[in-house]
C-alpha cells in the first residue's frame, strides 16, 4: 500500500510540473499600412474577422490550455469581432508598443502561470497559422531550456540601399521572424522588463543573453500588413477548409 502512495505522489507531481501551453495574441495595434480606419486584426475575411481566423487556430488545437487577446483598453470592436468560446480571454490592458502590450498581459495573468510554462506569443494579423505548424513548433522547441519560433530562411538575393546606393547583402543566415514566439513564462518575463526597444518577444531574448531556436515555418503564415496581402490569405485560408 505504501508503495502504491508512492508511486500515486511521483505521478501527482509529475503532472503538476508538466508545463503548459498558453497562447498570447496581442491585438493592440491599429495597423496604419493597411489604410484601412478600421484596425486590420478587425477586418474581415470571408465570415470572419482576421482576428477570429487567428484565435480559431488555437481553439482547435488541443495543447493549448488557454488563449490569451490583449486588446487597447478603449477597444471598440473586439466584442463584434470575436466570438466567446471555452479557454478564450479578452484582456483590455494594451499598450503603446507591442512589447507593452505583451508585457501587460503577461503581468495580467501572472497568477495563472507558473515560471516553466510556455506561452506562444502570435501576431494578430498572421490568421493562416495552422495545427501542423503550433504542433511543428511545440515538437521542435518543448525540450529546449529557452524556446524559438517560426522563421523562413530567405532565398531571394537582398539589396539595401544607403545613401543612394544599392548594395547586395549575403543572404546566408538570414531568416524572416515569423510567429507564433514560444519561450518560457518567467524568462520572457524577464526578458521584456529588461529589453526597452524590441520589435519582436526574440529580440528581448536575443538581448538578454539567450539563443532562440529558429523552426521554419510557412508562407501562409504570412502577416497582413498591406491591403494587397488580403486576397493572398483568403486564398490560404479557403485551401484549408477545402
Amino acid at each position: 500500500m505504501e508503495k502504491q502512495l508512492q508511486e500515486h505522489h511521483f505521478e501527482v507531481e509529475k503532472v503538476a510540473n508538466t508545463p503548459r501551453y498558453i497562447a498570447l495574441i496581442p491585438a493592440a495595434g491599429v495597423g496604419s499600412r493597411m489604410g484601412s480606419t478600421t484596425p486590420k486584426q478587425y477586418m474581415r475575411i470571408g465570415s470572419k474577422s482576421v482576428l477570429q481566423h487567428t484565435v480559431d487556430a488555437f481553439l482547435g488545437f488541443s495543447n493549448i490550455q488557454h488563449t490569451y487577446v490583449v486588446v487597447s483598453r478603449d477597444d471598440a470592436y473586439v466584442d463584434e469581432c470575436l466570438a466567446k468560446a471555452k479557454n478564450l480571454s479578452v484582456l483590455r490592458c494594451g499598450g503603446i508598443s507591442r512589447r507593452d502590450t505583451v508585457k501587460n498581459g503577461l503581468s495580467k495573468i501572472a497568477s495563472e502561470l507558473t515560471r516553466n510554462d510556455w506561452v506562444l506569443v502570435h501576431d494578430a494579423a498572421r490568421p493562416g497559422l495552422t495545427s501542423d505548424l503550433l504542433q511543428h513548433l511545440i515538437d521542435s522547441v518543448a525540450d529546449d531550456k529557452v524556446g524559438g519560433l517560426l522563421a523562413l530562411p530567405i532565398v531571394d538575393t537582398v539589396k539595401r540601399v544607403e545613401n543612394g546606393k544599392v548594395q547586395t547583402i549575403p543572404r546566408d543566415g538570414l531568416w524572416l521572424a515569423q510567429t507564433p514566439q514560444m519561450f518560457r513564462y518567467q524568462l520572457l518575463c524577464d526578458a521584456l522588463d529588461a529589453a526597452d526597444q524590441v520589435t519582436d518577444e526574440a529580440g528581448a531574448i536575443e538581448a538578454a543573453g539567450h539563443a532562440p531556436i529558429l523552426i521554419e515555418g510557412h508562407v501562409r503564415n504570412m502577416k497582413l500588413t498591406l491591403p494587397s496581402d488580403m486576397a493572398l490569405i483568403a486564398q490560404y485560408l479557403n485551401s484549408l477548409q477545402e
